[in-house]
Parts: structure tokens; sequence; C-alpha cells
């Protein structure tokens, strides 16, 4: 892939993508653009895993673009890069003309997102940026080329609950009294992580569907903004996270703070107690917490935990033997537990 992208090679156009770090943008193959150092770039199968890892589409070689597209899919991609922010809802597809299940299958196809999906991945993705850079905030807008700073801006307080400017400001001045974020790569996807002086606050894949929803919760749980910042736990995170996926780990020494409900919490905690190898169903797990009635309960206060891997609400499967749910995919369910080696169906 590197050999390709670096001669432009136009035939390997649709079969992956190359990622910039220092730039934060994705191109095809065969960009035109000056290549940068190897270190610098990342490859991904799918346009949809590019921008869900922070990246947004090269303006010179447009990856989105397609001439087997009809006109109004271009013209809606034009317009939700020109403007992140923009929320086009189903009832504006509809003004204009437009059948909202024909754009979500024809992005669904295109792309391997749905377009509501994909404005939601471009919206995070101009609030990742920040996250990347590590440092000023308001200055990652322009060094990264975004186009709308107030876009920007409303992307990342929608997200992290303050404004950038306030955030970086609260970050240098070592403020205690906010969450510490850090992006962490790992072999199933790129994951936003949140610390706290308690502990690990947030772990969650980045295309999860409800982490603006879980972000907006943590924050109202423990009354904080969040901005990216170094902090000893989350350190100590990226390299326990890499020796697990390694295989070389199976417990985590790091503390975690996740308030929720005391129903909640006494759930999560059951959930720790879960050997690294082993599975529990939601009837078993319901027991362990005192209520055998519990079940369906017990299910939503597993999914609404926001500490993915160090919490493992991956280890709950159905009384069948079948997966059950999980918030980052059926397909990092079962990878996580073939790491640990449990035994599935």
């Amino acid at each position: 892939m590197d050999a390709a992208f670096r001669q432009r090679d136009a035939s390997f156009d649709g079969l992956f993508f190359a990622a910039v770090s220092t730039t934060g943008i994705f191109c095809r193959p065969s960009c035109p653009a000056r290549k940068p150092l190897p270190g610098n770039v990342s490859f991904y199968a799918t346009a949809a895993e590019a921008l869900f890892a922070g990246y947004r589409p090269c303006q010179r070689c447009k990856p989105l673009a397609s001439d087997a597209d009809p006109d109004w899919v271009a013209d809606l991609v034009g317009r939700v890069e020109a403007e992140p922010r923009l929320r086009i809802r189903d009832a504006d597809l509809r003004a204009e003309g437009l059948d909202p299940a024909s754009a979500r299958r024809r992005f669904q196809a295109r792309f391997g997102l749905s377009f509501q999906a994909y404005q939601r991945a471009r919206r995070l993705a101009a609030a990742f940026e920040a996250i990347k850079t590590g440092g000023s905030l308001d200055d990652a807008v322009f060094d990264h080329g975004y186009e709308s700073h107030s876009g920007f801006r409303e992307a990342f307080a929608r997200l992290f609950g303050d404004a950038p400017g306030r955030a970086a400001k609260a970050a240098g001045e070592g403020a205690a009294d906010f969450i510490r974020l850090a992006w962490i790569e790992s072999p199933l996807g790129p994951l936003v992580a949140g610390a706290v002086d308690a502990g690990i606050c947030l772990l969650e894949f980045t295309d999860r569907r409800m982490l603006e929803a879980q972000a907006e919760v943590l924050r109202a749980r423990l009354g904080l903004p969040a901005a990216p910042a170094p902090h000893p736990h989350l350190e100590r995170l990226k390299i326990e996270l890499g020796e697990y996926f390694a295989g070389g780990r199976k417990d985590f020494d790091l503390p975690v703070h996740e308030p929720g409900t005391p129903f909640q919490e006494r759930v999560w905690a059951a959930l720790r107690g879960i050997p690294c190898g082993e599975t529990r169903s939601y009837g078993e797990l319901a027991r362990s917490v005192g209520d055998p009635a519990a079940v369906r309960a017990v299910a939503q206060a597993n999914g609404r935990n926001r500490i993915a891997i160090l919490v493992p609400c991956h280890r709950v499967i159905g009384a069948d033997g079948g997966l059950g749910g999980y918030g980052g995919g059926l397909w990092r369910k079962r990878r996580l537990l073939e790491i640990e080696g449990a035994r599935l169906p």
C-alpha cells in the first residue's frame, strides 16, 4: 500500500485510503499531493474507517467523489464538507425533493455508513482533530486547514462540554477540574479515553453510535468539561492496552471511575469480577448482583457502560451462547473474546 501510494498508482483507488496524521486528511492512493514521511501515514480499508478515525477527505483527490454517483450525492457530500456542523435531517431532504431512504441506501453502499452516520462522523472528526494534535485547540482549527472556526467550536462544545479556547486554557493552566482526553489507536480501531485523578472515566471506540450521548452523561455526572491533556492514567492505559491486544495482559491495574445509579454501579462492579477468558449470561449477571429477575435492567446497565474493555461488558453473552449485543459492534465483541481465549460457539 505504501508503494502504491508513493507511486500514485490509480489502479489501487477504491481498494484502500491513505490518512496523513500531520494534515488530518485522507486520500486516494493516486493523490497528486506531495507524499509525507512513511511514519505519518496510516491505511484504512474504507472511507468510513478513515472518517471515524478523525480524518477528513482531501480537497485535491476528493476520495469521496465518484462519477457513478448521482449529482445529489456529490451535492450532499459537498455541503457537509463545507460546513460539518450542519445537521441535514430527513425532513430537510424531503423538503428538497430527496427520499431519505434513497440517501441512506446510496451512502451505505458507497461509503459503508448511512447519510446520518456520515454527518455524525464528520462532526466527530472535527472535534477529534483537537485531540489528535494535543496542542492549542484554537490553533488546531487553522493548522489542519479547517474551513469554519465556528463550526469546529460548535462541534467541540457539543461533544466535550466547553468551547475549545476555554478548555485549552484550563488544560494549559493545569486545572484539576476537567476531564483529560487522549486518542488511542488499537487493532480494533481508534478509541477516545478520558481520565480524572480518581481513574479512567471514559474509553469508547470512536465510531460507537452512543459516543456523543455517553460523553454528555459523563459530563453531567462529573460536572466537568473535557479537554485534550496528558495524565498518568492515560499514559499507563496506552501501555496496558498495548499489552492486552498483544495477548500478554489479562487484568488491568488502572483504577476506574464510573459514577452511575446505585444499580448501574453494582452491575459494572460485577462486570469487573468476570475473569478474563470467561463469559457470563445476562441471567447469571443478574443473580450476581442479587436481583435474578432484573435481566432486562442488567442488560440496559451493561449497554450504558462507558469504559470498554476495562469494564468488560463484552464478556456478557446470551443464555443460548450467542453473542447478544455490543455497542462497539459484534465483530469487535467476538475479537475481544478471541483475544482473551474465551470459548465461543
